[in-house]
C-alpha cells in the first residue's frame, strides 16, 4: 500500500469510530435524560397533589343578574331571560409575602411555598350599560374570587365588603374562573358607588403564582425569600430587586392595558379566558437535567478535538495509536455524561461536574501514558482535556452568551490545529523520498 494513503485511511477509521460511537450514545443519553425528567416531573406532580399546585388569583368581582323580556320566535310569546352584569373593582392592591421550602420525594427536591396575601380595594364608577335599575337584582348579587387550587387554602376566607362580612364558599356560580370561592350578598345601587373591600388569604402552592389584574388600577407587590425568580405573564414588574436572600417585585396595571373591560353584560364569559396575568415561577431557570442536556450537545465536538490531538501526536511524535484505543478513549468521553447525570441527581451540578471531569481526565491521562509511553505526552493530553471541560463548564454557565463563547472557542481550536499542522507534508508523513514527477511516495525495497 502506498504510504500517502495511510493517514487518510486512519482519518476515515477515526471518523467511522466517531459516528459509530456518538450516534447511538446521543440517542441513548437523550433518552435517559428524558426518562429522568419524566420521573422528576412525576415527583413534582405527586407533591403538588398532596400540597397544592400552581396558584392563580382572580378578583374579587361582582356579578348581578337581571332579566330582559324577549319575543319568542316560535309562538310570538313574551319570555323572560336572565342575563348578568359583571363588575370589576375600580382600584385594587395586592400585597404578598411568599416563603419557599424544599420537599423531598424519592431523590428529588420540589420547591413549594406558603404565602400570606392581603387584597384591598373598592368598587365604584360602575357602567351599567343602560340597564334600568329596577331590572337589576341587587339582592341576588354574587361576589366571586378565582383561586386555581383550593387545596392550598389554610384558613377560611372572609371577605369584608363595606359593612358586610362574607364567608366565602367553595365553587363558582359563573364559569369566569374554573375554580374559586363565592358569596351571595345583598347590595344596592348606592353601595356600589364606593364600596370598599378587603380579604386575607393564607395560601399554599408550588411551581408558580399568578395574579389577574381585574381592577381599573391594579397594584401588586410581592416579597419572597426565593433567590432565582422568573417573572412571567403579559406584564413585567415596574420595579424589582433580586438578591441571594430573595426578591421584591411590584406591578402596576391599568384597565386600558388589558384585553377585557371593567364591566360587561351577557350570559357568556369568554372575556375572562384571556391570558391577562402577571406572576412568578419558583423554578430553577436551568436545572441539572437541562444543564446535562446542554453539555451533551458538545459531545461530538469534544470527541473530534480529542481525536485530532491524538492523531497529531501520532504524526508529529511518530507514535502509533490503534483504532481500538481510539474507541476506548471515545467511550470514556461518553461515560463522562453518564457520570455527570447520575451524580447530579444527588449533588449540586457544579460539584457533580467537577467529580466527573476530574475522574475522566485522570483516567485518560493514565491511559495515554500507557499508550504513548511518555509522561509529557500524557500530561499534554490530560491538560487539553482539562481545558476542554473547563471551557464547557463556562459555556454551560453563560446561558445568554453560550453561542458566542462556543463559536469563538471553535474558531480558536481550528486556528491552533491549522497552525500546528501547517508544515506537515501529508503526502510524506514518514519522511520518505517523493517522486518529483507525480508526488507519489515510493516504498524502498
Amino acid at each position: 500500500m502506498k504510504r500517502k494513503s495511510r493517514p487518510f485511511l486512519k482519518v476515515l477509521i477515526i471518523v467511522g469510530i466517531i459516528l459509530v460511537m456518538l450516534l447511538p450514545a446521543q440517542l441513548i443519553l437523550h433518552g435517559v435524560i428524558w426518562e429522568r425528567e419524566e420521573l422528576r416531573d412525576s415527583a413534582v406532580s405527586e407533591v403538588s397533589e398532596s400540597w397544592a399546585g400552581t396558584q392563580r388569583l382572580t378578583g374579587p368581582f361582582i356579578t348581578i343578574p337581571y332579566t330582559v323580556e324577549l319575543l319568542s320566535a316560535d309562538d310570538d310569546k313574551v319570555v323572560e331571560e336572565t342575563r348578568y352584569l359583571h363588575i370589576m373593582p375600580e382600584n385594587m392592591k395586592v400585597q404578598g409575602n411568599v416563603q419557599t421550602q424544599e420537599l423531598h420525594r424519592n431523590i428529588y427536591d420540589v420547591t413549594v411555598y406558603n404565602s400570606d396575601i392581603k387584597i384591598t380595594g373598592n368598587f365604584g364608577n360602575v357602567n351599567y350599560h343602560g340597564i334600568p335599575m329596577e331590572e337589576l337584582q341587587f339582592d341576588k348579587a354574587t361576589v366571586t374570587m378565582g383561586i386555581s387550587d383550593l387545596h392550598g387554602l389554610e384558613e377560611r376566607v372572609v371577605l369584608n365588603l363595606g359593612d358586610l362580612k362574607c364567608n366565602m364558599e367553595s365553587g363558582v356560580q359563573y364559569p369566569i374562573s374554573s375554580h374559586g370561592l363565592h358569596a351571595d350578598v345583598q347590595l344596592t345601587d348606592s353601595l356600589l358607588e364606593n364600596l370598599p373591600f378587603s380579604v386575607h388569604l393564607s395560601l399554599k402552592g408550588a411551581k408558580s403564582m399568578d395574579f389577574c389584574p381585574v381592577a381599573g388600577a391594579t397594584e401588586i407587590s410581592v416579597k419572597s425569600d426565593w433567590p432565582d425568580p422568573s417573572f412571567k405573564g403579559n406584564y413585567i414588574p415596574s420595579d424589582r430587586q433580586v438578591s441571594k436572600d430573595g426578591f421584591t417585585a411590584q406591578w402596576k396595571v391599568l384597565d386600558v392595558n388589558r384585553t377585557f373591560p371593567q364591566s360587561w353584560v351577557g350570559d357568556r364569559y369568554e372575556l375572562f379566558t384571556s391570558d391577562d396575568k402577571c406572576g412568578i415561577d419558583f423554578l430553577q431557570s436551568a436545572d441539572n437535567y437541562q444543564k446535562v442536556n446542554r453539555s451533551l450537545k458538545y459531545c461530538a465536538l469534544f470527541s473530534i478535538i480529542t481525536f485530532v490531538v491524538l492523531f497529531l501526536v501520532e504524526i508529529l511524535k511518530k507514535k502509533l495509536i490503534h483504532p481500538i484505543q481510539y474507541l476506548l478513549i471515545g467511550v470514556a468521553l461518553v461515560i463522562f455524561y453518564t457520570l455527570l447525570l447520575s451524580i447530579s441527581e444527588y449533588l449540586s451540578f457544579n460539584v457533580s461536574y467537577l467529580i466527573a471531569a476530574v475522574s475522566i481526565v485522570l483516567m485518560l491521562t493514565l491511559y495515554a501514558r500507557g499508550v504513548l509511553q511518555s509522561w509529557p505526552l500524557a500530561f499534554l493530553v490530560g491538560g487539553i482535556l482539562a481545558v476542554l471541560y473547563g471551557i464547557l463548564f463556562t459555556i454551560i454557565q453563560l446561558q445568554a452568551y453560550a453561542l458566542l463563547v462556543g463559536s469563538i472557542f471553535i474558531f480558536c481550536v481550528l486556528a491552533i490545529v491549522m497552525f500546528i499542522s501547517r508544515k506537515i507534508n501529508w503526502y510524506n508523513i514518514r519522511g520518505d523520498k517523493e517522486d518529483s514527477l507525480d508526488g507519489n511516495v515510493q516504498v524502498k525495497d
